[in-house]
């Protein structure tokens, strides 16, 4: 009855989609904002030769790098103003959110309400700036060696001029980003940073496709490979969606109340508890701290002699800690599971939840309010983010590595675990809150015709 109650709902909410004018204009929104985004990875940064520069990723592509290339559209391919996209803004956001766990005063700000989230956003600003220099430094300074052992010169005039220029135009560029999605997430339909990374994503796709078919035709990649790629990508969205639906969803029982007749009656409802309560955020917090080093090592390797014992370093940190490598896996999967639990005590507190249902008069049944239940909630909310880790593991850590082990991993990135999650997840998310804003659309029509028939009365 609750899913035909369901599809009900939703089949009436479209249906009433040419009527929401308020709904088409934060559509209308969003498409606008994301076309901007993309007009901007075009534009390069000042001082760079795109041509050379195009030529000389050529020649490097298959590394790090790429994986940041995906999230980026493309703009850390082209040396655009947006080449560092919104990972600094993340890596800040998890530095910001680590710290208000431990420090404090920031556990303090975070108690206070919006106050305090608005002091942590300014916080969490700086850092973003703060990391925007400290990345763009070492990506001008690697531009400036990028190309010198095949004689070709991507930054047109080097020296301190250049940096100074690059590291302003990408601090502006990421926190031009940081602006649009603040407003898709305001005067759109919602999840601006999340829509901008899938967007540079989805971006992607064609070239990724068009590659994989061109090997199939060529000869390169084998045809019962690329139908076998084909049907992975169906089997993972499938799971994906199945395991972003799941939940837990424990009873809560209220008092008996008495109804109009003089019947005694008990409410009964249900606390979902969802497998995978962090989201997509995991993975994209797993890899925005691994990209920020690895950027700038692979960066800095290009301004550093291999002679040097410092270069020869170097140049080993970034081999053992190219995509794909046993190395780079371990430590992606270990900041998803990290992230995992980290987040989902972010977002729920089950002490919080257990005192709000005391309040509330409701219990589960064979648990006291209170304390017990706040124990059992962490008990239940353990035991199934174990579950939800495990999946976000498997789903971005093994496609991914095979596609590595068998040499296709910079052609097929768009077919791996992390950047199929971020798509399939901001999609659902972004479906549920077009359905909230038509569901909002109806009542107001409803309330608007009751007031209506009460005037007339």
């Amino acid at each position: 009855m609750a899913s035909r109650a369901d599809n009900l709902t939703s089949s009436m909410s479209f249906a009433n989609f040419s009527k929401a004018t308020e709904l088409k204009k934060r559509i209308w929104f969003t498409i606008g904002a994301l076309i901007v985004f993309r007009f901007m990875s075009f534009v390069p940064l000042p001082g760079v030769n795109p041509m050379i520069l195009e030529s000389l990723y050529d020649q490097t592509r298959g590394g790090i790098l790429d994986l940041f290339n995906t999230f980026s559209g493309g703009s850390l391919e082209r040396m655009s103003l947006i080449a560092l996209g919104v990972m600094p803004y993340i890596t800040a956001s998890i530095v910001v959110q680590l710290a208000g766990s431990m420090h404090p005063s920031l556990k303090a700000l975070k108690k206070e309400g919006e106050a305090g989230r608005k002091k942590l956003n300014q916080y969490t600003r700086y850092g973003t700036v703060f990391l925007c220099a400290l990345q763009g430094w070492f990506v001008a300074s690697g531009l400036e060696a990028y190309g010198a052992q095949s004689g070709l010169q991507a930054v047109v005039d080097p020296g301190y001029m250049f940096r100074i220029g690059a590291v302003i135009s990408l601090i502006g560029g990421t926190m031009f980003l940081l602006w649009l999605g603040e407003q898709i997430t305001a005067r759109g339909i919602g999840n601006g940073v999340s829509l901008i990374i899938m967007a540079g994503i989805v971006a992607m796709m064609p070239t990724f496709v068009g590659n994989m078919f061109e090997g199939g035709r060529t000869g390169s990649i084998s045809p019962f490979v690329v139908v076998g790629l084909v049907a992975l990508m169906v089997i993972l969205i499938l799971f994906i969606c199945f395991m972003e639906r799941a939940q837990r969803r424990l009873l809560i029982q209220y008092p008996k109340r008495a109804t109009q007749r003089g019947m005694m009656q008990a409410d009964r409802s249900h606390l979902p508890l969802k497998v995978n309560t962090a989201g997509v955020i995991p993975p994209i917090f797993a890899s925005s701290l691994l990209l920020l080093p690895l950027t700038i090592t692979q960066f800095a390797g290009n301004s550093i002699s291999t002679d040097t014992s410092g270069g020869q370093m170097v140049q080993t940190v970034i081999q053992y800690l190219q995509h794909g490598q046993p190395l780079y896996m371990a430590l992606y999967a270990a900041g998803i599971i990290f992230f995992c639990f980290f987040y989902t005590a972010v977002v729920f507190n089950p002490e919080d939840t257990a005192d709000n249902l005391k309040k509330n008069g409701g219990f589960i049944p064979g648990i006291r309010p209170g304390k017990n239940t706040a124990t059992y909630l962490d008990y239940v909310l353990t035991r199934i983010t174990v579950i939800g880790a495990i999946y976000l593991t498997v789903v971005c850590v093994a496609p991914e590595y095979w596609l590595a082990q068998t040499g296709m991993g910079s052609a097929m990135m768009f077919m791996g675990g992390t950047s199929l999650l971020i798509v399939v997840n901001v999609t659902v998310d972004t479906i549920t809150q077009v359905q909230s804003h038509l569901l909002a659309h109806q009542y107001g029509d409803l309330i608007k015709k009751a007031k209506l028939k009460g005037r007339n009365r």
